[in-house]
């Protein structure tokens, strides 16, 4: 028995197959038809099953790495019109020929009644793209579209398949039972025939099987480390890899969510939006090198600053930062805010070229309030930025809170300026 152990996993499932052949070729051609029909059966089985489920998937990620992804670069037109075009247009025309050849294939009437319902939900979402594309061949400017409404869509629609694949999954369970029952009638049958052949063969079998578990759990093993590491890709693609802190890409994720949840609980929310004073001026003089470590050390400020779990702190690009607090007041987002820019400019990292200290120091623009139903998704980004940008006309190196969320500007509701001892 020591050469199976030698063998690897797919000569010892081989070495399995011809001891099954001989023994079956050894009794009769009635065995091996019935072997033959099995598979057949099986081929039809999985394979029947996954086309659908093939084509659900390949029309979910049309949407989402053809259409979604396509806007999203438009949006910071990281494409030409003429590539944003041809996406939309081919994306479009792939997801309508999947559709086509999914619902050729034979439906349940139970079955039809949700296919029809998703069938106006693909034509209401594609028409909303096809809304886009037609404003890109006007030649409007994409780069205002709105990613919320994007992002809703791709995700309404994402549920809708999502429920379909799960229909098709379930269905190809069900009929994998049937199957399973008829193949264990079927092996009875076989069995009563074959059992003089099968228990010659008995212990070779027992010992070949034991060796491929043996193989298996190893190969479960190495798919959970394989599963750990495909989570730590995940979170690097939501981290941006200078500073370490969220990526913008989270920042999309997180902020949604949680202004969700605030409106729910009718709890306060805290949008902060930060940026270094002079910092061109700070690359020009120092380089990039010790830009990049100045970028380092603010986020290093902001972590050591925002601890809680339900603190979010990203870096949103450049020199600027965002801050995501929820449960917090007014009072204390201004503290927080007072200590960021205290630990900033504590940090004596020299800046020659700034115009209102020797090291380099922080702006801050910052939005607390209650959230509920009324409150606006783009209103706290918005009123931040202007915050910010009073921050900096009023001399910088200071933060701006407002608790108001109009969507006209208006003056701050506190205002308190940091500057050095000397």
């Amino acid at each position: 028995m020591q050469f199976i152990e030698a063998l690897k996993l797919r000569s010892k499932l081989l070495f399995l197959f011809l001891l099954i052949t001989i023994g079956l070729i050894s009794v009769a051609i009635m065995g091996t038809t019935y072997v033959n029909a099995m598979k057949r059966n099986i081929d039809s089985l999985y394979f029947g099953s996954l086309v659908p489920v093939t084509e659900l998937n390949e029309i979910l990620q049309k949407y989402h790495n053809g259409l979604a992804d396509t806007l999203y670069k438009a949006s910071r037109k990281e494409i030409s019109t003429s590539e944003i075009i041809f996406n939309l247009e081919d994306s479009l025309d792939e997801i309508n020929k999947k559709w086509k050849s999914y619902i050729s294939h034979f439906k349940s009437e139970e079955e039809m009644e949700y296919v029809e319902y998703t069938n106006l939900e693909i034509k209401a979402t594609n028409r909303y793209f096809q809304q886009i594309l037609y404003a890109a061949k006007n030649g409007k400017d994409l780069t205002k579209i709105s990613i919320n409404t994007l992002e809703k869509k791709v995700a309404y629609i994402h549920r809708v398949l999502q429920k379909l694949i799960n229909y098709e999954v379930s269905v190809a369970y069900y009929e994998r039972k049937k199957f399973l029952h008829t193949y264990h009638t079927m092996m009875l049958r076989i069995g009563i025939i074959l059992s003089v052949v099968i228990l010659g063969i008995l212990a070779v079998l027992l010992y070949v099987f034991r060796s491929i578990q043996k193989d298996h759990t190893q190969l479960e093993i190495a798919a959970k480390k394989l599963k750990i590491a495909n989570k730590k890709l995940e979170n690097a693609s939501y981290t941006d890899s200078l500073t370490d802190l969220h990526n913008r890409r989270y920042f999309n994720f997180v902020y949604e969510r949680e202004l969700k949840r605030a409106k729910r609980n009718k709890t306060y929310i805290t949008f902060m939006m930060l940026d270094i004073d002079y910092f061109k001026q700070y690359n020009d003089t120092y380089g990039h090198v010790e830009g990049d470590f100045a970028l380092k050390s603010v986020a290093k400020v902001l972590k050591d600053t925002l601890k809680r779990p339900s603190d979010y702190v990203f870096r949103l690009g450049g020199e600027e930062f965002g801050v995501l607090l929820s449960e917090t007041d007014e009072s204390n987002s201004a503290k927080l805010s007072r200590e960021i820019c205290d630990a900033v400019r504590g940090r004596e990292l020299r800046h020659e070229k700034s115009k209102v200290s020797d090291f380099v120091t922080i702006s801050i623009g910052v939005v607390c309030c209650i959230a509920d139903e009324a409150l606006d998704d783009e209103i706290l980004i918005s009123r931040a930025d202007e915050m910010l940008y009073e921050a900096k006309e009023s001399g910088r190196d200071r933060y701006i809170i407002t608790s108001n969320v109009s969507a006209a500007t208006t003056k701050p509701m506190h205002e308190e300026v940091h500057r050095n001892a000397s």
